[in-house]
């Protein structure tokens, strides 16, 4: 009978995330940096419109995704009382996963693209990307399947959702004919093509950037706070709700594009619907802190992961708003969308993120904290202020946007060009420059706290399980 827990895989991926992170993250500073000043656009390979694409995938899918595997595991064997199924699978959806990451580094700033929003790797990635994705489901589902405990926690319901429905997602989406090895077009044409486009792409938020990362929520805040999950039968109904809803949400990207109307006004409705669920879920989270609100003032760790639910649910009240179409006539194709996205991205996925990470790693090396507690608290408080420092810029700017670009003179001409939109935004793009600057820095804190707890410390491949006891006879 197996008797310890892997940690190896998670170890990895959780130290992958921290590197990752910072990659993802420099990038993103530096095309911030293109937009103030062009003249960085020195080479072709290091051109904005090359390294954007770069940046989200490094993000969302190294950095967010090697999160993700890196909590599944510890979280899907910890429920479960059993070693993760198969470590050799575990082991491939690793490094499978790490050559997926480096193809896209060195793919995309080539220009080799499918031009798909979140989903830009060219055929022979997005195979590796199905096949890791296949090993990761066995690996997660056969530990449930061998699990000592009767019960499946809401966290690994959530995490088998995120699996499950990125695989449809990705596998409908990236539907494409070949032409050359790294050349392909897509199986869908025109307004097809777009719908099933932000089908995907909308979900890919609701499912990889959502669900799995509210699976890490429902384990690591009850865990860190020492307390149940404030409503255990509110976790079911937040998990069904919100997988139902969001995925018919997509539709509220294509909104006055030559998509049908009652098909724009789906996506709307569905949008909006989303805010019950996403909200119980984030009261869920706050209220599981009923009765240790002390702990809030001296644990970085619960600030980090409070905080993040905060964003969370400033986020899901904004995108149903921007989803409204008369609001999303102002708002589209602004920077507004982009400050949206980032109180999302840096806000909710990547806070609850570093939150959880500073919990996994320590225990990684045979610890119960990280190296010093002090640098978590700088770095929490370097997070909130870069966060809040970039998508105020960004809202700002894009309601000014929104505004200038509809503005008509009483004889009906436009009472501003193009470029004077653009001029009037490059105060707030150095504002967003500062703000990704000072998130990037609190990485960096991370990365040296993270060195200096692995540094002084033993790595733990395993872990012993504890042993239940019998259950009485009846």
């Amino acid at each position: 009978m197996e008797t310890t827990y892997n940690y190896k895989v998670v170890r990895q991926f959780a130290i992958m995330t921290v590197i990752w992170g910072i990659v993802g993250m420099l990038v993103g500073v530096f095309i911030a940096a293109q937009l103030i000043w062009p003249e960085l656009n020195v080479a072709s390979f290091l051109s904005y419109g090359r390294l954007r694409p770069l940046h989200t995938n490094a993000v969302i899918f190294a950095f967010g995704g090697c999160a993700l595997f890196a909590t599944s595991y510890y979280c899907v064997q910890r429920t479960c009382q059993a070693r993760l199924f198969c470590d050799k699978l575990a082991a491939f959806t690793f490094w499978g996963w790490q050559l997926v990451i480096v193809l896209a580094a060195v793919t995309l700033p080539l220009g080799i693209t499918s031009s798909k929003e979140y989903a830009e790797l060219e055929w022979p990635i997005d195979v590796l990307i199905a096949l890791v994705w296949v090993a990761y489901a066995v690996v997660f589902f056969g530990t449930i399947v061998k699990r000592k405990t009767p019960h499946i926690y809401v966290a690994n319901w959530f995490f088998g959702a995120f699996i499950i429905t990125v695989a449809v997602l990705h596998l409908v989406n990236s539907a494409a004919l070949p032409v050359s090895f790294w050349k392909s077009y897509s199986a869908y044409a025109g307004v097809q093509d777009a719908m099933v486009q932000w089908w995907y792409g909308h979900n890919a938020v609701g499912f990889f950037l959502t669900a799995g990362f509210l699976g890490m929520m429902y384990y690591f805040i009850p865990k860190q706070a020492d307390r149940p999950v404030y409503s255990y039968r509110l976790s079911v109904v937040h998990f069904w709700a919100l997988i139902f809803t969001y995925m018919w949400a997509g539709p509220h990207h294509l909104h006055y594009t030559a998509l049908p109307d009652w098909a724009q006004s789906l996506g709307m409705l569905f949008s909006l619907i989303l805010l019950a669920p996403s909200w119980g879920g984030m009261i869920n989270g706050i209220m599981t802190l009923s009765g240790a609100w002390d702990k809030l003032r001296t644990d970085p760790i619960l600030k980090f992961l409070i905080t993040s639910l905060s964003f969370y649910g400033m986020s899901t009240f904004e995108g149903p708003m921007m989803s409204i179409k008369t609001v999303n006539a102002l708002s589209h194709y602004t920077d507004w969308t982009v400050g949206h996205v980032h109180s999302g991205a840096l806000g909710w996925v990547a806070m609850v993120s570093i939150g959880c990470l500073y919990y996994v790693i320590p225990r990684m090396y045979g610890r119960t904290e990280m190296y010093s507690t002090r640098l978590i608290t700088l770095h929490f408080w370097v997070s909130t202020i870069g966060v809040v420092l970039y998508i105020a810029a960004m809202w700002i700017a894009g309601v000014m946007q929104g505004l200038m670009w509809r503005a008509v003179n009483p004889d009906g001409t436009l009472t501003y060009t193009f470029v004077e939109s653009v001029k009037a935004t490059y105060p707030f793009y150095t504002i967003r420059l500062l703000g990704g600057l000072v998130f990037f820095s609190g990485m960096l804190i991370m990365a040296y706290n993270v060195w200096k707890t692995a540094a002084g410390s033993r790595a733990c491949d395993e872990a012993p399980i504890p042993q239940l006891a019998p259950a009485p006879a009846h």
